[in-house]
């Protein structure tokens, strides 16, 4: 009887060593990549087409967005809620295992490599909260671990699995020189929720807006983001780039702002009218080509209606509207 796998792929150098091991037993080998708007699976399907395997794209939005409102085991350093994901993603993982008749999961996690996520006491808990423990087999660090089932019943050989562990990469490094895989990301990056810069603004929409969609965490990766004292968020846009997509993801609900006789940039009020459209305009004028302390035209729309507003640039440290 053929025995099948389903490997969870970002792309990075772990997830693709762990699933070439286990294609080395000639072992059926699905991969899964999962998408949100704080990750995509771009390096995943590079990945894939590499070894090469067959992948599962699964935009997993609605399930993350409910796990990060309140995580089980809190945030990292910055937003990002690394057991509770993780443990999300082999739950959802475990399903379509189930789903597709296979006889268990592989990871490229390392024991020791990540200090929040990937301790032995870590990775036995996100497993465990997976419902799925005894089926999930992590290749680069099995030696060191306890065997599950597919070792137990012998449809892996533990034996040709691996005791790698801590932080360094030489090991993995010399291993994609033996499979021949030339292309492998950097080991960090990847996911949003552990920027900085995106976490503030997260930590700041989930303050101030109780009824998100995704739209409105799309907008926090584009552009300068103001918070108008209790009034709204105001986008201005750095370059041409964010003006597009600042436009792309503008709807009729919002106040929009741009120059009229200069060079600019597009502003943008999610849901918002006449309580910011005097501070829109002035951040419209601060950061386009007018001359300073001039007034110059700014033209607003909202609800498919115009007007022309003679607006100064605002002051920068104007304490009413601050950068978040």
């Amino acid at each position: 009887m053929t025995v099948k796998a389903i490997a969870l792929l970002s792309g990075g150098l772990d997830s693709i060593l762990a699933a070439m091991l286990v294609q080395k037993q000639n072992i059926d080998m699905t991969g899964l990549a999962f998408t949100t708007p704080f990750f995509g699976a771009s390096k995943a399907r590079a990945a894939a087409i590499q070894i090469p395997l067959p992948l599962i794209v699964e935009d997993i939005t609605a399930e993350h967005l409910q796990m990060l409102k309140a995580p089980r085991y809190g945030y990292g350093k910055n937003m990002n809620p690394c057991i509770d994901c993780h443990t999300l993603m082999l739950a959802i993982a475990g399903r379509k295992m189930e789903e597709a008749g296979a006889d268990f999961l592989v990871t490229g996690e390392v024991l020791g490599q990540r200090p929040m996520s990937q301790t032995r006491q870590s990775l036995y808990v996100v497993a465990k909260n997976s419902g799925y423990a005894d089926y999930v087999l992590r290749p680069l660090s099995a030696q060191l671990l306890d065997p599950v089932m597919p070792e137990r019943e012998g449809k892996i050989d533990r034996s040709q699995l691996l005791a790698i562990s801590g932080r360094g990469r030489k090991e993995q490094m010399r291993m994609a020189e033996a499979f021949g895989i030339k292309h492998y990301p950097p080991p960090a990056g990847g996911c949003l929720l552990t920027d900085p810069i995106f976490s503030r603004r997260l930590r700041d929409l989930m303050d101030h807006l109780e009824d998100r969609n995704i739209r409105d965490y799309e907008l926090l990766k584009y552009g300068r983001h103001f918070r108008v004292n209790d009034n709204g968020k105001i986008i201005v846009g750095r370059n041409q780039s964010d003006n597009d997509f600042l436009r792309k993801l503008s709807t009729d609900d919002d106040l929009v702002c741009n120059m009229a006789d200069f060079p600019g940039p597009l502003v943008l009020a999610p849901y918002g009218g006449e309580a910011v459209i005097v501070a829109a305009a002035s951040l419209c004028v601060r950061y386009s080509d007018a001359p300073s302390d001039t007034e110059a035209d700014v033209v607003c729309r909202h609800h498919n209606k115009s007007v022309i507003l003679k607006a100064k640039a605002a002051p920068k440290d104007d304490p009413g509207c601050r950068i978040i």
